[in-house]
């Protein structure tokens, strides 16, 4: 059997699964055979010693194998049930013992010879096991799955256990292990040697039915190996392809340096080193023939947005237009905003476009008058002068790569490419994801910010906390409470996380009974966001109750203080993007960590948070104690799909980069028609995703 035929199958086809497991594993996102192949385990428990009975100790958690001498059913006054079996082998017997498990006497009977796992334990005085894994040996030649060897534990979902993860895993890799080699290798062999791995093949095997730790350890390096080179591989591709391209409008620098200098002289601000650097880089290469891909990184308010302003005003002064697109309506608004004031004194239009705006907001200027469009990605769908756009801007659309790039193409556009994030993220790992991209750091924040405090809170001194809150709005400030959820939770580990709609009436009768509240969460519909916010900014309420609807976009410079609830359940990236809705003006501001009631008050992850202002060293610390899939949860940021290989193995990347290049070297991607089907589908799926 082919490896593609194989790997293509869909879920539906494993034999013997119900329709409810199948869309169990759907729901991990396990659609064909092949994505079960790729869903890796998460640890691994050593089963592989199989004690004799006579040594067996109160406490161990041991595998033994032997006959069953007899299976009990016996019932209890309070509708407990309990099960047993007496399990002999050659050093003596000992008495297995279940509770509330009916089907066991049909499952193992008398004379049968089984294999279990468990913990030994005392009952009514004596030595039993409580197993936990069991396994009938109805064939000598069967190989145990469960039991007697290394096991591996996946990633569960509620009604799919590790065990059937297991059992439908090991079916395909003997459908697997049916295909030729050179059918499923995509490295060449000098690729292979160099770096001492192990097929492809021989890997997947290995990685879910693994014989010694050895297997384990050469199965991850393998396919952390593949994952890594193809990431790099396809980015460096994709660089040079977009390197023989031409930009569809050249934009000239040298002759607007006088308009240049006097736009940046106007604002009122001295830019920063990092703000001048990104600027000098932005400019070098807009006025180049190929276009621009650059990726420009800053923390929360450092001032990427008059960076991209400057690059807007190049491109006016060259008579094009420039796109600034973001991922929500509220992000644009504030764009909007902000740049409609630090052009009011130029000649540039400024316009907004979102997919639920019936017109321009800005009503002065038609779509096809208007120098500098911001909106949503709505903006692919509109009318649009395609001819006369020079410059794209993505804010916080981490993946704006060859789909969208394929959508402006398709309009007749293409232009240079501005992408921009706050959300912090580690050179190496940027590096690593983001080969395709030019990069501009911005790592200052502008000279008249003062670091935002902030404190873990014991619930001890919440009501310490809010008094000391008054004060700061009695003097005139503003504040934001955070909550991670909208409604009440009943799931019991949520129970005590408090809700924003539960919050905002508590403060709103009690706490802040004398102020203005105003709650804010993503299921209003737009104008009810916008009129609040507004209402914000305009300094009429005095706490704004919210979801992290506020993360990314939001700035009221009155606002000071920020009171996170329930700060254990937000990722340190969220956090940080969440801190920076304060410190926005020239007031020493504040962040309050509160955490849910049951939640221990000393938590590592959110001391370091509050002892450290810099994005980049809270990357650095997400990145090393959480590891990149959680750090760049899809859900928000989308960053990595990196299943089995980390961010943090520098040897590694180091080595699969030397890869790449010895690859791009001496080969010829067109002769490895299996390698270039997945770096097709990565750079689709992958790089082009936002």
């Amino acid at each position: 059997m082919q490896e593609d035929k194989v790997l293509e199958a869909r879920i539906e086809s494993l034999p013997a699964t119900r329709p409810s497991t199948i869309s169990r594993f759907k729901s991990l996102g396990v659609k064909t055979f092949g994505d079960l192949l790729n869903y890796f385990p998460r640890r691994y428990d050593d089963r592989s010693v199989i004690a004799p009975i006579f040594t067996l100790q109160v406490g161990d958690k041991v595998s033994i194998v032997g006959n069953v001498d007899e299976v009990k059913n016996q019932y209890l006054r309070s509708k407990l049930t309990i099960q047993t079996a007496n399990v002999t082998d050659d050093t003596g017997s000992i008495q297995a013992v279940w509770f509330n498990q009916r089907y066991l006497p049909s499952a193992i009977k008398p004379n049968q010879k089984v294999a279990l796992w468990g913990e030994v334990k005392l009952y009514r005085s004596k030595k039993t096991i409580s197993p936990q894994e069991f396994e009938v040996l109805s064939d000598e030649a069967k190989k145990l799955v469960h039991v007697g060897v290394i096991v591996p534990v996946y990633q569960e979902t509620h009604g799919l256990s590790s065990k059937t993860i297991r059992e439908k895993a090991l079916y395909l890799i003997s459908l697997f292990k049916e295909t030729e080699p050179q059918d499923t290798e995509f490295l060449p062999k000098a690729i292979l040697d160099t770096n001492g791995l192990i097929s492809e093949k021989v890997a997947l095997v290995k990685i879910h039915r693994p014989d010694s730790a050895q297997d384990i350890k050469d199965a991850r390096n393998r396919l952390a190996f593949d994952e890594l080179f193809t990431v790099q591989l396809a980015a460096y591709l994709t660089r040079k392809h977009w390197e023989r391209e031409k930009v569809g409008n050249g934009l000239k620098v040298g002759p607007y340096k006088k308009e240049i200098e006097a736009f940046i002289t106007a604002l009122p601000y001295v830019l920063t080193n990092s703000q001048t650097k990104s600027i000098d880089e932005i400019l070098s290469d807009i006025g180049k023939t190929k276009p621009m891909n650059r990726f420009l990184q800053g923390d929360v308010g450092s001032g990427k947005t008059v960076v991209a302003a400057v690059a807007s005003y190049v491109t006016f002064l060259n008579g094009y237009k420039t796109l600034v697109m973001a991922p929500t309506e509220i992000l644009a608004q504030q764009h909007f905003a902000t740049l409609s004031e630090m052009f009011k004194n130029t000649k540039v239009k400024v316009s907004l476009v979102t997919g639920n705006t019936k017109k321009i907001l800005d009503t002065r200027y038609s779509i096809l008058d208007t120098d500098l469009i911001v909106g949503t990605q709505a903006l692919l769908h509109r009318t649009l002068d395609v001819k006369k756009i020079g410059l794209v801007i993505i804010d916080e659309q981490h993946r704006f790569g060859v789909k969208q790039r394929s959508a402006l193409k398709e309009l007749g556009i293409n232009p240079h490419l501005l992408t921009m994030t706050a959300t912090p993220i580690p050179r190496t790992a940027a590096l690593t994801i983001f080969g395709e991209l030019d990069m501009s750091i911005i790592d200052e924040m502008p000279l008249n910010r003062l670091p935002v405090k902030s404190w873990v809170v014991p619930s001890s001194k919440r009501k310490a906390a809010y008094d000391w809150i008054e004060k700061q709005i009695s003097n005139g400030d503003q504040v934001f409470v955070i909550c991670p959820l909208i409604d009440e939770s009943e799931t019991e580990s949520l129970a005590s996380t408090r809700a924003a709609q539960k919050e905002f009436k508590t403060l709103s009768e009690t706490v802040f009974s004398k102020r203005k509240l105003a709650l804010l969460h993503g299921k209003m519909k737009s104008s009810e966001k916008e009129k609040i916010m507004t209402a914000f900014k305009n300094k009429e309420i005095d706490v704004l109750v919210s979801t992290s609807v506020v993360e990314v976009g939001i700035d009221i410079p009155n606002a000071t203080v920020i009171l996170i609830e329930g700060s254990e359940r937000f990722g340190l990236a969220q956090l940080h993007q969440l801190r920076g809705r304060v410190g926005r003006g020239a007031k020493q501001s504040y962040c309050l960590l509160f955490t849910s009631d049951l939640m221990p008050f000393q938590s590592p992850r959110l001391s370091y948070f509050a002892g450290h202002i810099k994005g980049i060293d809270i990357s650095e610390f997400d990145l090393q104690h959480r590891g990149a899939g959680e750090m760049y949860g899809t859900k928000q940021h989308g960053y990595s799909d990196l299943k089995i290989a980390t961010l943090t193995d520098y040897p590694l990347i180091a080595k699969t980069k030397e890869a790449v290049k010895s690859f791009t070297t001496l080969f010829n991607i067109d002769d490895f028609a299996n390698l270039k089907k997945r770096i097709e589908a990565l750079t689709v799926n992958l790089i082009a995703r936002d």
